[in-house]
């Protein structure tokens, strides 16, 4: 899921289990999205770029829900 707005409703609705946000996205969005993130426990990663994250989804992008349970726990697994 991309967007801020769905990656919202993904994350209120408890199906995100990973979210990237780009590391030069906007201030009022990453904190807002990290607020949600922190109140549903959600793991958020701000390790990546717009441009990065663009280019791994083939989309420009800065927002990134993973609702898939299995490839968030390899995510993580790679990224700590």
């Amino acid at each position: 899921m991309t967007g801020e707005q769905l990656v919202l409703k993904q994350v209120r609705a408890k199906k995100a289990y990973l979210v990237f946000i780009a590391s030069d996205g906007g201030q009022s969005t990453h904190k807002k999205i990290s607020d949600k993130c922190h109140s549903y426990g959600v793991a958020l990663s701000s390790d990546f770029s717009q441009l990065e994250l663009s280019i791994a989804i083939g989309q420009k992008r800065s927002l990134i829900a993973v609702t898939d349970l299995g490839f968030s726990k390899k995510m993580r697994q790679l990224l700590a």
